[in-house]
C-alpha cells in the first residue's frame, strides 16, 4: 500500500533505478480507452494519470484511507515463454477481478491499470475507493490471486509455483514498521514477541510453565477462556500501546505464527526427561533422523515440528562460541517446522527430538564440564537430523519447507566447522531412502505462476507478485 499515486506511475513508467525498464506501456486498465501516456503523451500525461485514479479518493465524504494505492507485481518464471500483451490484459483483468478491486462487470469499482516496461512481468495499481464512493472489500484477496495464478498456470502450461500452505511467517504490516522506526526500534513488537514466544514455546511443559515463562521473558499474558479453562492466550510488549496510550498492543499466538496457536504449543508439551547431557541427546537425534526417513505425511510433520523446537533449544544452551550461528540455523529452519497439513503426536522421530530437546535442559553443565567433544557431536548430529528432514520434504513436495532446511543445514554446518568439527556435507540421513506417504524465559536479543507472499523476498521459481 501507499499513499502518492503520482509518485508510484512516474516510477512506472520512467527508466527504473538501474535503466531497466524498458518500453513502458499501459496493456489493460478500468477504461478500455484510456490512452497510454507513454505511446499517446498528446493525449494524457503522468500528471492526469495520476488525478483520473486519485478522482474516486477525492470526492469520497468521509474520511480517506492513508494508504489509498494499492500496487502488485504480477511475474513470470524466467524459463517460461513471453506472454503477449493482450495475454497480460487477461491476466491484470482476472486479478483485479478476484482481489475484489474491480470485479467483472461492475461500473463503479475501483479504477486501475496495468503497466508493462519489462518481457516477463506487470505491475497492477489501483486507488482504494469505489467510484460509488464505498470501500472496496479485499479480505482474501491474496489467497483468491493465487487461484486465479493457479488456473493460468495450468492452461499456458508454465512453470507452477509452490503451492500456497500459509506456513510462512506473518510479516509485520506497514502501520507496524512504521511505528517502529518513530520509536528508533531494530524490530517491530510483532517480530520481538515472535521470536520470545517461540523460544518459550520450545521449552515449556504444560499450560502454567507456559504463561509463566512467558511473564518471566517480561511480557504481559491475557488469558483467553471461560470457568477458569484455558483456551487461548495473547501477548503484548510492555510500553506497546495503542488509541492514545490507552490499551496494550495484544497479539494472540496464531496472529504471530501458524504453529503459536495454544493448540499448536500444547502439541510440544512431554514429560520433562530427567538429569541428561548432550551425549544423550545426540543418540537420540540420530535415532529420530533416521526414524524421519521412513515417516508418512502426517508422522513426518510432526516429527519435523518438533526438530525445530529442538533447534531452538540447542541455540539457547549453546557454548557462546557457536550460539548465533546455531540461532540462525533455527531461524532459517523455522517455516521447515511448519508442515502443511494434519500432524500425528506419536511418530518416533517427534519423540526422539522432543527427548533431545529436553536433554538439553542440563546441557550447559556438561559443556562447562569439559565436554566441548559432545557439543560437536551433538551439532554433527544436527547436520544429518536437518538434512533428513529436507529429504522429507522433497519427498512431500513442500518447496518452501524444503529450502528452509537447506538454508538451515548450511549454517549448522558452518557452526560445527567454527567450533572445529569435520562436516561432510553428505551423512547417513542423505543416504537413506524417504518414501513419499500420504496421509523460565529465553534469553532476548507472475502470466502468472502465481501470487507470492506480501513481504519482499528472494526470487520464486514461477511467476510471483509482490504488494
Amino acid at each position: 500500500m501507499g499513499d502518492d499515486t503520482y509518485k508510484l506511475v512516474e516510477y512506472l513508467f520512467g527508466t527504473g533505478k538501474r535503466d531497466e525498464h524498458t518500453d513502458p506501456h499501459l496493456v489493460a486498465a478500468w477504461d478500455p480507452d484510456l490512452p497510454c501516456p507513454a505511446r499517446r503523451p498528446d493525449r494524457i500525461g503522468l500528471g492526469e494519470l495520476a488525478d483520473l485514479l486519485d478522482a474516486p479518493v477525492e470526492a469520497l465524504r468521509g474520511d480517506r484511507p492513508d494508504k489509498h494505492v494499492w500496487h502488485v507485481s504480477v511475474r513470470n518464471a524466467p524459463a517460461d515463454r513471453t506472454l503477449s500483451d493482450v495475454e497480460w490484459a487477461e491476466v491484470a483483468a482476472a486479478m483485479v477481478d478476484a482481489a475484489g478491486i474491480a470485479p467483472a462487470g461492475d461500473e463503479q469499482a475501483c479504477r486501475w491499470v496495468a503497466v508493462r516496461h519489462a518481457d516477463d512481468h506487470i505491475h497492477l495499481v489501483a486507488t482504494l475507493a469505489r467510484v460509488d464512493g464505498r470501500q472496496p472489500r479485499l479480505r482474501g484477496d491474496i489467497l483468491a490471486m493465487h487461484a486465479v495464478a493457479r488456473a493460468f498456470e495450468a492452461r499456458w502450461g508454465l512453470t507452477a509455483m509452490s503451492p500456497q500452505d500459509r506456513t510462512a511467517v506473518r510479516r509485520p504490516s506497514t502501520g507496524e514498521l512504521a511505528k517502529a522506526d518513530r520509536r528508533g526500534l531494530l524490530e517491530t513488537a510483532r517480530e520481538s514477541l515472535h521470536r520470545t514466544v517461540r523460544i518459550v514455546a520450545a521449552r515449556a511443559h504444560d499450560d502454567a510453565d507456559f504463561l509463566d515463562r512467558l511473564r518471566d521473558a517480561g511480557l504481559r499474558v491475557e488469558r483467553h477462556g471461560d470457568d477458569g479453562t484455558l483456551a487461548g492466550y495473547a501477548v503484548a510488549l510492555p510500553g506497546d500501546r495503542a488509541d492514545a496510550g490507552s490499551r496494550p498492543v495484544w497479539f494472540s499466538g496464531s496472529s504471530l505464527a501458524y504453529d503459536l496457536s495454544l493448540l499448536r504449543v500444547r502439541e510440544r508439551f512431554t514429560p520433562a526427561v530427567g538429569p541428561a547431557h548432550w551425549t544423550e541427546a545426540e543418540r537420540l537425534v540420530r535415532e529420530a533422523a533416521a526414524a524421519l526417513a521412513r515417516s508418512g505425511r502426517a508422522e513426518g510433520a510432526g516429527g519435523v515440528a518438533a526438530l525445530g523446537d529442538l533447534l531452538v533449544a540447542a541455540a539457547a544452551h549453546a557454548p557462546a562460541t557457536v550460539r548465533d550461528r546455531i540461532t540462525a540455523a533455527a531461524d532459517a529452519f523455522e517455516q521447515a517446522g511448519r508442515a502443511p497439513g494434519e500432524r500425528s503426536l506419536e511418530g518416533r522421530a517427534r519423540a526422539g527430538w522432543r527427548a533431545s530437546a529436553r536433554a538439553l535442559e542440563r546441557a550447559p553443565r556438561t559443556a562447562r564440564g569439559g565436554g566441548a567433544v559432545v557439543v560437536l557431536t551433538l551439532l554433527v548430529a544436527l547436520v544429518e537430523a536437518v538434512e533428513a528432514a529436507r529429504l522429507w520434504h522433497e519427498a512431500q513436495a513442500h518447496r518452501a519447507q524444503a529450502k528452509a532446511a537447506a538454508e538451515a543445514g548450511r549454517l549448522l554446518r558452518e557452526a560445527a566447522a567454527a567450533a572445529g568439527a569435520p562436516v561432510s556435507r553428505t551423512g547417513p540421513a542423505r543416504t537413506a531412502r524417504t518414501s513419499r506417504a500420504a496421509g523460565r524465559g529465553p534469553t532476548g536479543p507472475g502470466a502468472v505462476t502465481g501470487v507470492p507472499p506480501r513481504a519482499p523476498g528472494p526470487p520464486k521459481t514461477g511467476p510471483a507478485k509482490s504488494r
